[in-house]
């Protein structure tokens, strides 16, 4: 869709930008909500991380996102222009409702976008409707949730991508261990679901995402679910993952430290639409130790990030909208 159709979409839900917005949008209220010409003033903006031709290995050029139910349109993303360098550390932040998921399933080719364009290594995701199977091969996805089979085994959860590349189950095995190794998990291979720890599932999880090789590891609030101290820890393993894959990974996450901790780029969507309000640079050289959060400029980074979702929250407050 080129930038006159993106604004018509724009301008066709215009109603929609003062409304609730979920990263899932079926649980939206019924009726749209007006917006007025200052509350989209105040979300509008230029923001851009678009990188120089040919230095991005993920793009999203112009990308937006209209739902459309029966009884509203709702706009999650407007205006997204995005480059991802190879073996880059993105996280993605903002309020809940503000289209982070949405934009992570968009890179994922589990949602086509409205308008604009998605990129993986200098090509198309989508030609047409049909997803570029390339493309695809190149992603990893780790969720929330774990969802690993409890009648599998360890080792037959983490192949379970290459059974269904028909690749033979002695490989599988091979890999199975050698990624056992690499995450931790030697030992728990014959071990099922239901044994392991919350953190050890997610292991799994993403020794599985693993398993065929991708490029890029895409995460949406894969520890959201851990607490304080195991997430540290897992913090501490996905760095060093992603050193020893050379992967390039975008992270979900609803933590500001945990974004800062982890990333290269810190992108931070507005709420309702999500355009990108910016965009910030963390220089610490990754991998990092957990004595890196205690330093001022880190808690400076994480006090700046805070600020620009209090001031959102104030804004959705100040134009009736409601934020969890």
């Amino acid at each position: 869709m080129d930038r006159q159709e993106t604004a018509d979409v724009r301008q066709r839900s215009s109603a929609a930008s003062a409304g609730v917005l979920e990263d899932d949008p079926a649980g939206a209220p019924n009726g749209t909500v007006a917006s007025t010409p200052e509350a989209d003033s105040v979300v509008r903006s230029d923001v851009s991380g678009a990188l120089p031709e040919g230095e991005a290995e993920i793009e999203l050029r112009g990308v937006s996102k209209l739902f459309t139910s029966r009884h509203r349109e709702t706009l999650a993303l407007t205006d997204i222009n995005l480059g991802i360098r190879k073996e880059e550390f993105v996280t993605l932040v903002g309020q809940s409702g503000c289209g982070k998921t949405t934009m992570l399933r968009i890179l994922a080719g589990l949602i086509k976008p409205t308008g604009g364009e998605v990129r993986i290594k200098d090509g198309p995701l989508w030609r047409g409707n049909t997803r570029d199977e390339s493309a695809l091969r190149q992603l990893g996805l780790v969720f929330q949730d774990a969802n690993l089979f409890p009648w599998y085994t360890v080792e037959d959860n983490i192949g379970l991508p290459l059974a269904l590349r028909k690749v033979d189950k002695k490989e599988r095995r091979r890999r199975a261990h050698e990624l056992g190794e690499l995450i931790g998990l030697t030992g728990f291979e014959r071990a099922l679901p239901r044994e392991l720890s919350g953190g050890m599932r997610q292991r799994v999880a993403i020794a599985r995402a693993l398993s065929y090789d991708p490029e890029i590891l895409l995460m949406d609030e894969p520890f959201g679910a851990l607490d304080a101290m195991t997430r540290d820890k897992m913090n501490m393993e996905l760095q060093r993952i992603a050193h020893a894959t050379n992967a390039t990974v975008v992270l979900v996450t609803h933590s500001i430290a945990e974004a800062v901790f982890l990333a290269d780029r810190v992108v931070l969507l507005s709420a309702r639409p999500g355009r990108i309000r910016s965009i910030t640079e963390i220089p610490a050289k990754r991998p990092r130790q957990l004595e890196v959060t205690a330093e001022p400029g880190f808690q400076d980074r994480v006090v700046n990030l805070r600020q620009q979702l209090i001031e959102d929250e104030e804004r959705l407050a100040r134009h009736g909208g409601v934020s969890e």
